[in-house]
């Protein structure tokens, strides 16, 4: 199985993992020594090493974020496809709430591979992009559900 290939069974994994919150089904796509980097302005970026530490943001960024929503729908833009030693995706995270807008927030993911394995997991999102959405949360956060 190629990378790319590899990739695509990671992110159905995700999505399982996210439909059931079992997020120990996408613990053998991460190398022991894992990194997950989301380079974004705050409050979105930030670095998680090890990959416990990688499961558990992963966990805590769809519930304080994700979940918090109506509905969660994950659109690939372009890619996948291998750019630079690295398997490249654009991506974009459309949310549903109940009086509010649509929420699109569009990004790129790139994950680098050992072996079989994420060992280097980065999502980026534009500093335009990041105060767009900023600004969604600025009007609309107080109609967003609790924190899980």
């Amino acid at each position: 199985m190629g990378t790319i290939d590899r990739y695509v069974a990671y992110a159905t994994a995700f999505e399982e993992a996210y439909a059931n919150d079992d997020w120990s089904k996408i613990e053998p796509f991460f190398t022991e020594d894992a990194v997950y980097e989301f380079v974004a302005p705050a409050p979105f970026g930030g670095k998680y090493g090890g990959r416990a530490a990688v499961l558990a943001q992963f966990k805590n960024s769809v519930n304080s974020l994700d979940r918090r929503f109506d509905s969660r729908a994950v659109e690939v833009l372009e890619g996948p496809t291998e750019k630079d030693g690295t398997v490249w995706m654009r991506w974009a995270a459309i949310y549903t709430l109940a009086g509010a807008p649509t929420c699109r927030m569009e990004g790129e993911e790139r994950a680098e591979f050992a072996g079989d394995r994420i060992r280097h997991l980065t999502d980026s999102m534009t500093d335009a992009e990041a105060g767009r959405v900023g600004a969604y949360f600025a009007q609309h956060g107080a109609k967003l559900k609790p924190e899980k």
